[in-house]
């Protein structure tokens, strides 16, 4: 187990090395002078020079690259060019509404889609598999951001149940906070859904098929007991593999659904700084959204190990 522990926790230090080497490299070489951005195109050259200096834009690579990891370990890292703030706070204060808002959608997904797929495998080829099967075919081929609008004409706009957008802020009120998700937690939810019941129907079916299942059915054991306890326990590895990755790239950003409901996330944020070459923003942003992609992906890694003991024994 502690091998294990080890060779992971090896593999996400270097993984992050890599990427932040990379994200700072990349922008590194892109044109334009943040000076410039900054201090706008009438600034003198004594003046741009003496910012540059400031920001430590006239240092060398190595050194610029050593002081932003420093920064982010220490949690004073770049600032903003746009909102002159440190973008540590920045990333913060939004990740209050994408974090919150990806937890949501996959808990839309996983109650929707593991008694689906459960239903499915245990219903194979009957009108009740397929009736599931072409919900998910349909998940699969419609847009989460079509989703969330027809979810918008329906909800907001016909029936007035829920705000067609904005946030008020947890602050302000938890509940219209909360209500104010719905939607787009929905309708992200139901996208992945689609994916987890069909791979959740194909893992269930293999599952059934073990001798193991067989002798648990020979042994007189109720048909909940031997789903539920003997079967789905094994089925989910590959499930947890797909929801790791999937619960990784809604942290990343779900830049179109927080745009359709004018949600104040991670998603937007980095939207309106490519858009204004806001880079400090962008950098940092790339950066913490490839790190949750890889934590998240590190802590299913070793949940495999309390699933399967294969895992701890490999």
């Amino acid at each position: 187990m502690y091998r294990y522990l080890l060779k992971n926790i090896t593999i996400l230090i270097l993984l992050l090395f890599v990427i932040s080497l990379t994200v700072f490299s990349v922008l590194f070489v892109l044109p334009g002078d943040p000076a410039q951005i900054i201090l706008g195109i009438n600034a003198t050259p004594e003046t741009l020079a003496n910012l540059r200096a400031q920001l430590g834009l006239d240092q060398p690579f190595w050194t610029q690259y050593g002081s932003w990891i420093a920064g982010l370990f220490t949690g004073q890292g770049s600032r903003s060019i746009n909102y002159d703030m440190p973008v540590y706070d920045l990333i913060i204060s939004r990740l209050a509404v994408t974090g919150p808002l990806a937890l949501m959608a996959m808990v839309f997904a996983v109650v929707i889609s593991l008694p689906f797929g459960i239903y499915a495998a245990q219903h194979q080829n009957r009108p009740g598999d397929v009736a599931v099967m072409a919900f998910t075919q349909l998940g699969l081929a419609i847009p989460e951001f079509w989703l969330g609008i027809l979810l918008i004409l329906l909800f907001a706009v016909q029936w007035g149940l829920f705000s067609a957008g904005g946030f008020p802020g947890w602050d302000v009120s938890f509940w219209g906070s909360l209500k104010a998700l719905i939607l787009p937690a929905f309708a992200l939810g139901v996208i992945r859904a689609s994916i987890l019941t069909r791979l959740t129907r194909s893992s269930m079916l293999e599952v059934l098929r073990e001798d193991y299942i067989r002798t648990a059915r020979a042994k007189g054991l109720k048909e909940r007991t031997v789903v539920y306890v003997h079967g789905l326990k094994n089925a989910l590895v590959p499930v947890l593999t797909i929801l790791g990755l999937q619960l990784g790239q809604l942290l990343a950003g779900a830049i179109i659904i927080e745009n359709v409901y004018y949600l104040p996330g991670l998603g937007r944020l980095v939207f309106q700084a490519i858009g204004q070459r806001d880079l400090p923003v962008v950098r940092e942003i790339v950066v913490f959204m490839a790190a949750a992609v890889i934590m998240v992906n590190f802590i299913v890694d070793l949940t495999y190990a309390f699933v399967d003991p294969r895992f701890r024994r490999g």
